[in-house]
């Protein structure tokens, strides 16, 4: 499970807006100079995040909370985000191409359909797929009762 820490900020009925900052972890790597990810949180300056989450552990506001979303999950949402639509796109590139008889406007164009109703496939997929893409609370500190004891 991948977690992250965070200060609940506010309630919204049955769910739980939290802020997290975020961080990199470019000191802890061996490759620190050799990705992009330093340039980018370079770039964003540990900027404040906020997530909406459903609050299954009675968080309150001002509590510092864990969230968590499941490798497995993470995995299934980037290649539906990702993969599908690019792997749509050059299906339909080349029965674009080979349906024209070798014209490369209507291989172009069919390349953009595919990448289109790959994007809305996986929309409907993450939709009405029955698995969690969305992170959740896994436990929380009560920061915000303990200072007014």
């Amino acid at each position: 499970m991948i977690t992250e820490t965070g200060k609940v900020v506010a309630l919204k009925g049955d769910r739980v807006w939290v802020q997290t900052i975020r961080t990199s972890a470019c000191q802890s790597c061996a490759a620190r100079n050799g990705c992009g990810q330093k340039v980018l949180a370079a770039a964003s300056g540990g900027r404040a995040n906020q997530i909406l989450v459903t609050n299954s552990v009675d968080a309150r506001v001002g509590d510092e909370v864990t969230i968590g979303i499941d490798e497995q999950a993470l995995l299934g949402a980037s290649l539906l985000v990702y993969a599908l639509p690019l792997i749509l796109m050059v299906a339909a590139s080349v029965v674009g191409h080979q349906v024209s008889g070798g014209h490369d406007g209507a291989a172009m164009l069919a390349a953009v359909a595919g990448l289109a109703l790959g994007f809305f496939a996986g929309r409907k997929l993450q939709r009405t797929g029955g698995r969690d893409y969305e992170p959740h609370l896994v436990r929380v500190n009560r920061i915000a009762s303990e200072n007014c004891l």
